[in-house]
């Protein structure tokens, strides 16, 4: 069995992780953004932002743990798994910091593809930073357009998440994948 892989995806601050709590809660398998752990890692290893003073070896990080959850999610025996953020966000916020990054990071977005992907625009109304989000609401912008833009870039047909509750957005995603 080869479930269907659903990314949500978005800027800082746009109501992901409510989302793939909400959708959890419903009983769907849901797999959790994975840059915090890898902050919170470095923190503890005396690396206050990892992101910010070594971005390519957080991106790395990044890549290999969404990898990971894209390999585990192949091999769930539900049909449908939610991932929050997906491989090609690494590249997105690569290219919002302006930095290189070496062309595997490419080929794994290339060999691992995604059925369908939600994305969601930056929201200033629910917009919150926190110890985690050091990106203010315009970078969050700036970030919705290299998502936009790297998404297509690897093929994507992105579905556009509408303003409203956590509930009827959570509605929306399923009505699209008629779950």
């Amino acid at each position: 069995m080869n479930p269907k892989k659903i990314v949500i995806t978005g800027g800082p601050g746009t109501g992901k992780s409510s989302i793939i709590n909400h959708l959890k809660q419903r009983g769907f398998l849901c797999y959790d953004e994975i840059s915090r752990q890898v902050t919170l890692q470095a923190r503890k290893d005396g690396i206050e932002q990892l992101f910010l003073t070594k971005p390519l070896l957080f991106s790395k990080k990044l890549l290999e743990g969404r990898k990971q959850q894209f390999i585990k999610a192949s091999e769930e025996t539900a049909n449908t798994v939610f991932l929050d953020r997906g491989l090609p966000d690494v590249l997105a916020y690569m290219d919002f910091i302006g930095d290189d990054y070496p062309h595997h990071f490419v080929e794994t977005c290339n060999d691992h593809k995604y059925d369908y992907v939600f994305i969601l625009a930056p929201w200033q109304e629910i917009y919150t930073s926190d110890n985690e989000r050091y990106e203010n609401f315009e970078q969050a912008i700036e970030i919705h357009h290299h998502l936009l833009k790297t998404y297509m870039r690897f093929g994507y047909q992105l579905i556009d998440v509408p303003f409203e509750s956590i509930e009827k957005r959570s509605d929306f995603v399923l009505e699209v994948l008629n779950l």
